[in-house]
């Protein structure tokens, strides 16, 4: 199945653009900046869009917690199969500098994915996950994810969104193994 739309997970507003829970915002605003599209806000579907190629690009606006309802209002409107969706998300789970993709699963504790599959009743969608890295203490989370990542974490990450975007097309092309491959034995 190709992608039809990709959705960047991360929190609107200037307060939030260099954080590390923006990790999915910052690839689809770079895939978009390539192409130069440009996004434009669109209340039915909570959030920002544009189109590259034949893709679409989705910023929900609702904060993380609720990012199901952009998602749900944007493919039921466009009749999209969650099969067709590509969710970029930081993953405290990986180091920095790396991006996996996976099928399907759980939401491993991440609160935009747990509201997605909520709201979409079922966890079967492509996700991208881009590593941030983890605190030493679970209980600094909230607060590591809400800010920014130091330099060499950012280079270091700003590297996996580079390598992730060469993958997009192979993504659209419904060439999954291809892409999961290059980017999970390549880097």
């Amino acid at each position: 199945m190709s992608i039809t739309l990709i959705v960047g997970l991360g929190n609107p507003g200037a307060r939030y653009t260099e954080t590390r829970h923006n990790a999915g915002f910052w690839l689809i605003e770079r895939l978009a900046a390539q192409h130069r599209a440009i996004f434009r806000p669109e209340s039915k579907f909570h959030g920002e869009i544009c189109q590259v190629n034949s893709m679409w690009l989705l910023k929900p606006a609702t904060f993380m917690n609720r990012s199901g309802q952009a998602v749900a209002a944007f493919i039921h409107f466009h009749k999209i199969m969650p099969t067709e969706i590509l969710i970029v998300h930081d993953e405290l789970d990986l180091p920095s500098g790396t991006a996996r993709l996976k099928q399907g699963g759980g939401h491993g504790g991440h609160n935009g994915l747990k509201d997605i599959i909520a709201h979409l009743n079922t966890n079967d969608f492509l996700r991208l996950r881009v590593g941030i890295g983890r605190p030493a203490h679970s209980s600094e989370v909230t607060n590591y994810v809400l800010h920014a990542p130091i330099l060499s974490e950012q280079i270091a990450i700003d590297s996996a969104l580079d390598t992730a975007l060469t993958i997009i097309p192979s993504l659209q092309a419904g060439e999954l193994n291809k892409a999961m491959q290059y980017l999970h034995q390549s880097h």
